[in-house]
């Protein structure tokens, strides 16, 4: 008897892909309540006061989320962004691991405050602390101003070369990254007296960016494209045969 049995419907791998690159970018906006968990850390006599350490900590692991995250951003999105170009492709990932390398970083010198604290170091461990948290907001500057430009540059002209996604989402990190990398440029030489919080305001746009592309690749997925074709085609190779067919 000839029977025919046909692999069950399921959720293409293109959409899998996209849905957890949707959620995990999304994740990483989980850390912005790590400006104010910061502010007593950060403060000038705070391993001489009293306290809870919890505020810190928090703000920490919120970070290590969100740089675990920025890697899996970038991991996940591989196999589609490589059959565009898979060198640029590759150095987003390889972006991406140093942007989450210097917020590990910057954590571990927060945390080193807290210890002087927790340690009873007192007011001699002053400059110390001021210090750390002086390399804190330096690293933030590379790894949480500079880098995201240069990621989401490489990430909007792979999508936009690729079609994967409506094209004013990619024109929208064209305009967004810029502003950001000029505004870490204008930090690091001190143009004009550059406000310390301008990265405050120049990384709105790359906010909005971000989100916009979160939801949309988590609500809608991949807009059809030859790169989406060629997955689905070779699912359908993929798929279960009977042998006795």
């Amino acid at each position: 008897m000839n029977t025919n049995r046909q692999a069950a419907p399921r959720v293409g791998s293109a959409r899998k892909i996209a849905l957890a690159a949707g959620v995990i970018y999304l994740l990483t906006f989980v850390s912005i309540p790590s400006i104010a968990l910061y502010a007593q850390v950060k403060s000038a006599n705070y391993i001489t006061g009293a306290g809870p350490d919890t505020a810190a900590i928090i703000g920490g692991i919120l970070e290590i989320i969100v740089a675990l995250a920025g890697i899996g951003t970038a991991i996940v999105l591989f196999p589609v962004l490589k059959k565009q170009n898979e060198t640029l492709a590759l150095g987003l990932v390889a972006a991406r691991v140093l942007e989450a390398s210097t917020i590990f970083l910057g954590v571990a010198f927060l945390f080193s405050i807290v210890t002087l604290r927790q340690e009873g170091a007192g007011a001699d461990a002053l400059v110390s602390s001021h210090t750390l948290a002086t390399l804190y907001d330096r690293i933030f500057l590379l790894g949480q101003s500079f880098m995201p430009g240069v990621d989401d540059l490489l990430l909007g002209y792979l999508l936009y070369k690729s079609r994967l996604v409506p094209r004013v989402l990619p024109v929208m990190a064209f305009i967004a990254a810029p502003l950001l990398l000029a505004s870490a440029a204008a930090r690091v030489w001190d143009i004009g007296g550059t406000p310390s919080k301008l990265w405050l305001i120049a990384g709105i746009p790359i906010a909005i960016w971000e989100f916009s592309l979160g939801v949309y690749l988590t609500v809608k997925g991949f807009k059809p494209s030859p790169i989406t074709a060629g997955m689905a085609a070779a699912g359908t190779r993929g798929a279960y045969q009977d042998p006795a067919a």
